[in-house]
């Protein structure tokens, strides 16, 4: 199998996993604890930020259509998931892939950050198109911030083995 191929069938793979993962989650009033980012972190860091943007726009609208159906904000929804993969595969490249994990709880916290604020917005913007109190939904920003900031660390720890477990298959 050429390389591209098996590029191309892992970052499908990478995208089937956010939304199983995603489905297997912590559901909490506008909040929701989910292991979905690592796949897209594995494909930002072992190919770069075109592959994590894709696997995280994919994968999130998978997820949506799956679980929310096509609505006029779906859009809106799947874009933090793709900024991610963006932000973390351009700080990846830049290092020619070989980050520390200090870098590594670095970028995946700030990333994290990035993503609560962006999934806030995007919460705001949500609630002025469809129309229901934005109100409701401040009370968990800080619950959010400290769970994507926990899931960032265990990421950054779980990392390192699975990025060097998929080298060795020469992906």
């Amino acid at each position: 199998m050429k390389r591209t191929t098996r590029r191309l069938a892992l970052n499908a793979m990478l995208s089937a996993m956010f939304v199983v993962l995603s489905m297997i989650s912590i559901s909490l009033p506008n909040m929701k604890i989910t292991l979905d980012a690592l796949p897209v972190l594995v494909a930002s860091l072992l190919f770069g930020p075109l592959d994590g943007l894709s696997v995280g726009l994919i994968g999130s609208f998978l997820n949506q259509l799956l679980t929310y159906g096509l609505s006029p904000t779906t859009l809106l929804w799947i874009l933090p998931a793709g900024l991610r993969g963006l932000l973390v595969g351009l700080y990846a490249k830049r290092h020619r892939f070989e980050l520390t994990v200090r870098q590594l709880i670095m970028i995946t916290v700030v990333t994290a950050l990035l993503t609560t604020a962006f999934n806030t917005l995007i919460m705001y913007l949500d609630s002025v198109i469809i129309g229901y109190p934005f109100a409701a939904t401040l009370p968990t920003v800080f619950f959010r911030i400290v769970a994507g900031i926990m899931t960032s660390i265990v990421f950054s720890l779980v990392l390192p083995g699975i990025i060097k477990a998929l080298k060795k298959l020469d992906l």
